[in-house]
């Protein structure tokens, strides 16, 4: 009798030991589960830690409560002003409701990628090529407002979006460069000549002060002297100043000009007579 209550036991014990081992499971920190007995869902999710189900009755899954980043893949698209380029993007997500997730949608994570690739194509074909490459703050917005619409009733709530890349063509790519070119060649020019125009209005106040007090020019020359001997150079060019020529000018206009001395006229030469009256003359002496 003792030997069957105890084989009894025994029994019992390891029937037990096999139902807790069926029955038993462990929720991490970061998951939520989801029970679905004989296929309908229980009420309550499961949080983290140990928990039991009926074996064979019950079914547990158990959902990633973590955000998730998933790339999408590049995309090709016609701006609206008709250039094709080639934009992927990235997108955080999480789940917020378990038991919408599982219950919702098969596979909420390929529905959230198909949706992201949708919706990146149609914010290409809304969007400038200028758009694309400088206000992608607002793309994100708008995209991530496409894809969280649809998303709310899955149980999932998208994080955020980023646009990654996008990829122009080698003829748009020096097109742009040759813009960028012209661009900075004329700001150039004209910052070049803004200095012109403040370096000559800095020149007529410097002339305009020397005007008034010449010793200002000589005290110039000084500095510019020993700003050029300061360069330990062989030779020194020494500039002379344009008054001094002016004054010597002056100067030689205000003496008595010489008076040119009249030439004396060469005397008329007699000339000799013909042949023929030579030989008439010799005749005629004769």
């Amino acid at each position: 009798m003792v030997e069957e209550l105890v084989v009894a036991g025994a029994v019992a014990g390891s029937a037990a030991a096999v139902y807790v081992a069926a029955a038993s499971r462990v929720v991490k920190q970061y998951e939520r589960g989801v029970v679905l007995r004989l296929g309908k869902l229980q009420h309550g999710v499961r949080g983290p830690g140990f928990t039991m189900i009926v074996p064979f009755v019950d079914r547990l899954r158990k959902v990633n409560m973590q955000i998730v980043t998933m790339p999408v893949p590049a995309q090709d698209g016609i701006t609206r002003d008709n250039v094709t380029v080639r934009v992927d993007a990235v997108i955080y997500f999480k789940v917020v409701d378990a038991a919408e997730a599982v219950v919702q949608v098969e596979d909420y994570r390929f529905a959230v990628s198909q949706m992201a690739q949708t919706s990146l194509r149609s914010i290409i074909g809304k969007s400038d090529l200028d758009d694309l490459l400088s206000n992608r703050e607002k793309l994100n917005q708008g995209l991530e407002l496409m894809i969280d619409s649809p998303a709310i009733g899955w149980g999932v709530q998208i994080d955020r979006v980023e646009i990654k890349d996008v990829s122009l063509p080698e003829t748009m790519k020096r097109s742009m460069a040759r813009q960028a070119e012209a661009d900075r060649e004329r700001r150039a020019r004209v910052i070049n000549a803004d200095a012109e125009l403040q370096a000559s209005k800095k020149l007529a106040e410097a002339a305009h002060e020397m005007a008034e007090e010449p010793a200002a020019l000589q005290l110039r020359l000084l500095q510019t002297v020993v700003a050029v001997a300061a360069e330990k150079n062989s030779t020194l060019v020494l500039p002379f100043p344009v008054e001094l020529l002016r004054f010597l000018e002056r100067a030689q206009q205000a003496l008595p000009q010489p008076q040119p001395q009249p030439q004396p006229q060469p005397q008329a030469q007699p000339q000799p007579a013909p042949p023929e009256q030579q030989s008439r003359s010799k005749t005629g002496q004769d």
